[in-house]
């Protein structure tokens, strides 16, 4: 991928990590002094043994974030993920994977020929902001497999999957929902590559939203779309849906997993160190959060279903209760459902131990998105049986290999993170058409 063109090292990696790491935990304990010990550290972790059973994965990864010390940065949790083998990839073959080029359905540099109706750019509403980027770079970063139907007559309503900082869309869903979706009479998916790994500015991520929407609408028979993002690519769709509210009446349902509607507390004030843009911009008290939410940007425009844990985020608090970054207010023209994982599933498996990334496999996000797209509004826990949905702890459909294709992500978003080439130390400004 373009974004990631230099040559780079693990020792690279480490001194970009000596920035970047706090952000997302509270101490550099395990990075400062001898930079060469811990990178002989980390390029020797490999699996110690492997769980033979979802039940034992969930165990063991409860018993990380609940041991004492718990990991103290965003590094020490992957670490650790990856020697209890909770992955399919040690860091070695995630900087590889990245260094090599990448696998088509997560490339950004995708040829959709087919033009929609009605335009979707410059504008698909009179009152859409511009875009800063051209129509081939927005309609590139869309992945639409040879599977997908176009809208055709009986075929599933279109899904767009948006991905988390640090991955792109194959990344983040090729574990969970790809699977769970594609040939399904649910959804049929297509998903966003967004260039940079959402570690840009979080208002051009968001560009790219806006256009999938109104492109995959046009190219579809004018079949309105459902979207379900993970982490920031929840704030960008919320930003989408703000900015341009052509896309409002072309959504159905958008589902949110581990959301972050309020940033997050776990990151360092903005200009205190180096980091990617984004990170600055989902700080709790950003410029970009509080443009987010002013002006009702704090309720839903479209039928929003959000599905957070409040036990364990580890990149994303608050994340309890109605003061949970990922709760979002019912508006006038749209209403949103909150769904604590813990709350609903209270005593059973499906809300036990979840991380951020551990709610693409929890059943109740799985049950939510079929209940919100086959009725009007948002998904509701009350027309769901509880004692079955609960009864898991993986959705039905999935199986360990994709518990650990899933636990991925959190490697891959470390090592794209301690290699993005754009570190700022102050925020992006806010662009004209929000101020």
């Amino acid at each position: 991928m373009a974004s990631f063109s230099r040559t780079f090292t693990f020792l690279a990696l480490l001194n970009a990590f000596a920035n970047a790491a706090p952000t997302l935990g509270s101490s550099l304990s395990g990075l400062e002094g001898d930079v060469n010990s811990v990178l002989s550290s980390v390029t020797s972790i490999t699996a110690t043994a492997t769980p033979t059973s979802p039940a034992e994965a969930s165990s063991i990864i409860s018993s990380i974030f609940n041991a004492v010390p718990t990991p103290s940065s965003y590094l020490q949790a992957a670490e650790q993920l990856v020697a209890a083998g909770l992955t399919t990839e040690n860091f070695v073959q995630a900087i590889q994977f990245l260094e090599d080029p990448l696998p088509a359905q997560a490339s950004d540099q995708n040829v959709n020929l087919r033009n929609p109706t009605p335009p979707a750019y410059p504008q698909a509403g009179p009152n859409d902001a511009p875009y800063d980027l051209t129509e081939a770079q927005l309609r590139a970063a869309i992945y639409i497999p040879s599977t997908f139907k176009y809208g055709a007559k009986g075929a599933p309503q279109p899904a767009i999957l948006v991905p988390g900082t640090g991955n792109v869309g194959y990344q983040t869903f090729e574990g969970n929902y790809i699977p769970l979706l594609q040939g399904s009479n649910i959804a049929d998916p297509v998903w966003l590559n967004i260039p940079g790994f959402l570690l840009n500015d979080a208002q051009t991520n968001s560009e790219y939203v806006a256009y999938a929407i109104n492109y995959i609408y046009g190219i579809s028979n004018r079949r309105k779309v459902a979207v379900l993002a993970w982490s920031q690519g929840n704030i960008n769709a919320q930003w989408a849906y703000k900015y341009w509210p052509s896309t409002r009446g072309r959504v159905t349902d958008h589902i949110g997993f581990s959301p972050d509607y309020h940033g997050t507390i776990l990151t360092q004030s903005p200009s205190r160190v180096p980091e990617p843009p984004s990170f600055i911009q989902q700080a709790y008290n950003s410029q970009f959060i509080a443009t987010l939410r002013a002006n009702g940007g704090d309720a839903a425009y479209v039928p929003t279903t959000t599905i957070y844990s409040g036990f364990l985020d580890e990149i994303v608090e608050p994340q309890q209760g109605t003061g949970a970054s990922g709760y979002l207010l019912s508006s006038s023209s749209a209403a949103a459902s909150n769904n604590e994982v813990q709350v609903v599933c209270a005593g059973k498996p499906a809300g036990s131990f979840y991380t951020h990334e551990g709610t693409l496999y929890n059943p109740l996000g799985f049950a939510l998105l079929k209940d919100a797209l086959t009725h009007s509004g948002p998904g509701q826990a009350s027309r769901l049986d509880l004692n079955t949905v609960c009864s898991t702890y993986l959705t039905p459909g999935l199986d360990l290999a994709d518990f650990l294709l899933t636990e991925d992500v959190i490697v891959d978003a470390v090592v794209a993170t301690g290699l993005y080439p754009h570190d700022v130390t102050t925020e992006p400004p806010i662009k004209p058409y929000a101020q």
